[in-house]
């Protein structure tokens, strides 16, 4: 499909052939792949002003590149590049592409390491993936119009909001979080954010010095890991048992734990109250911070939640982030940091100095969709859903899989984890299997930092609807049948 014309950069050099430079300039271009076939060159009467040249000038260059068949004019459209001279360029090797220079320069260590994604489902036929909330839920219609509302003539260009964001974004954030998870909050009290992460990332810009210890969840989130140490933080993974982050097992120099606990990222354990009373008190003792990522906590199944640590809280030791990621869309990139107010305005500059402003047409939609009920009317909905889906991925993993997974209980959430009996069994063989099989499912062990991982399988509700579950455990139960044979159930780690 023909791109419109773009702005062309050429530059006349000397007393020489002008022509001759603009014709080369072209050629060059489209052989390197900056003007593609299909692409609008330039009117010659535009860019003979722009150079500051006789029109004829600009024509000659232009005559001598369709004679070549680089470009080709049509009469009342404009004068294109032809398909396929820059494609042809670089399969001959004649004109390779251009790129940026290798460079000479090298970043900081702690960002030499690369580190691994996850490996994604790769076009499985069942996709049992973490994290990602079932996009065909979404109300669009409803989010177009708010969107299309705000980028009305006069409703965007009312000046630069603060930054902490939307300030009636701000207020509606509050009021969902007092209402939903009895935060503690004003709208002055919320930073917006693009997404969780991001929170995550000014909170450890404004309170972590270089070498400062922080703790993380072990099993956690590795995003949130990496992100830590790229602050030059010491990193210390904590074990995670069945009542949450083992308090016990904290060091005692830590300056911030980043905790999941209304459903623990990636076993779905919800931290009990005591162990919430006891990491209170352990902060308190030990000067510390605490980031309370209210992970994938709008989708309840089970119990009465329990109060966030954030209310809890009476010393003004917790930030609160979370994010509109999974209870809307992941790519609405919209979070939040409710942090006590001695760090507020610390966190505001941050903001300022990073991204300042963000998307205000979103950030101006997503006020109205929480103002007008639209958001808990859409939690309703798809909780309905999820819960049928969880209601079936449970019976379907009690009735075909018990004999070799135990399902993690949990109350909350969009996916459900389970731990393989067998100690000697190896998660990822079980994957590996599955994913041959069209079933993709995600490992417990690759989640641990530690050197003793626990091995088992979660299942994310989000991808597969639910008259397909039990036909994609049935293939689990292969899987696992197969992987975990005498032969072939010994874990990469016994050699």
């Amino acid at each position: 499909m023909p791109r419109r014309g773009t702005e062309m950069h050429v530059e006349l050099t000397g007393s020489g052939d002008r022509a001759a430079q603009i014709y080369a300039q072209l050629r060059q271009a489209i052989l390197d792949g900056r003007l593609d076939g299909g692409d609008r060159v330039p009117a010659s009467r535009d860019l003979a002003t722009t150079l500051g040249v006789a029109r004829g000038t600009v024509t000659a260059a232009y005559d001598r590149l369709v004679a070549e068949e680089f470009l080709v004019s049509r009469r009342g459209a404009g004068t294109f590049v032809v398909q396929g001279c820059s494609l042809a360029a670089s399969q001959t090797g004649a004109h390779p592409a251009r790129t940026a220079r290798h460079g000479a320069v090298r970043p900081a260590a702690v960002w030499q390491r690369e580190t691994q994604p996850v490996r994604g489902p790769d076009g499985a036929a069942y996709d049992f993936s973490l994290g990602v909330p079932d996009t065909t839920l979404f109300p669009y219609a409803t989010w177009r119009r708010l969107v299309t509302a705000h980028l009305r003539s006069g409703r965007v260009d009312r000046g630069t909001y603060d930054s902490s964001g939307h300030p009636r974004l701000q207020a509606e954030i509050a009021r969902y979080a007092g209402l939903a998870r009895s935060v503690l909050a004003s709208g002055d009290d919320v930073v917006v954010t693009a997404g969780a992460q991001q929170a995550l990332d000014l909170v450890a810009r404004v309170v972590l010095d270089p070498g400062a210890v922080v703790a993380v969840e072990d099993p956690g989130y590795e995003a949130a890991h990496r992100l830590l140490e790229t602050h030059r933080a010491v990193v210390h993974a904590v074990p995670v048992d069945d009542e949450g982050l083992v308090v016990d097992a904290l060091p005692a120099g830590a300056r911030l734990v980043h905790v999941t606990p209304s459903h623990q990222f990636p076993t779905g354990v919800t931290m009990s109250r005591a162990r919430r009373n006891a990491l209170l008190e352990w902060a308190a003792r030990h000067d510390a911070l605490i980031v309370e990522d209210d992970y994938d906590s709008e989708f309840r199944f089970a119990d009465r939640p329990l109060e966030p640590l954030q209310s809890l809280d009476r010393d003004g030791r917790v930030v609160y982030i979370g994010s509109f990621s999974k209870s809307l869309l992941p790519a609405l990139r919209i979070g939040y940091a409710i942090a006590p107010v001695s760090l507020q305005p610390a966190l505001r500059e941050a903001r300022r100095v990073t991204v300042w402003n963000g998307d205000a047409a979103t950030q101006s939609a997503l006020a109205d969709f929480l103002a007008e009920g639209h958001h808990a009317a859409h939690v309703r909905r798809a909780s309905k859903i999820y819960r049928e889906r969880r209601d079936e991925l449970v019976a379907s993993l009690g009735a075909r899989l018990e004999p070799w997974l135990r399902v993690v209980p949990s109350a909350a959430g969009l996916h459900v984890t389970t731990l393989l009996r067998d100690p000697g069994s190896s998660d990822v063989a079980v994957a590996e299997v599955a994913r041959s099989a069209g079933v993709f499912v995600d490992t417990l062990s690759t989640r641990h930092r530690g050197t003793d991982p626990r091995h088992g399988l979660a299942f994310g509700l989000g991808g597969v609807a639910a008259p397909d579950i039990d036909p994609a455990i049935a293939l689990v139960q292969r899987a696992l049948e197969s992987a975990l044979t005498p032969e072939r159930r010994r874990r990469p780690s016994d050699g």
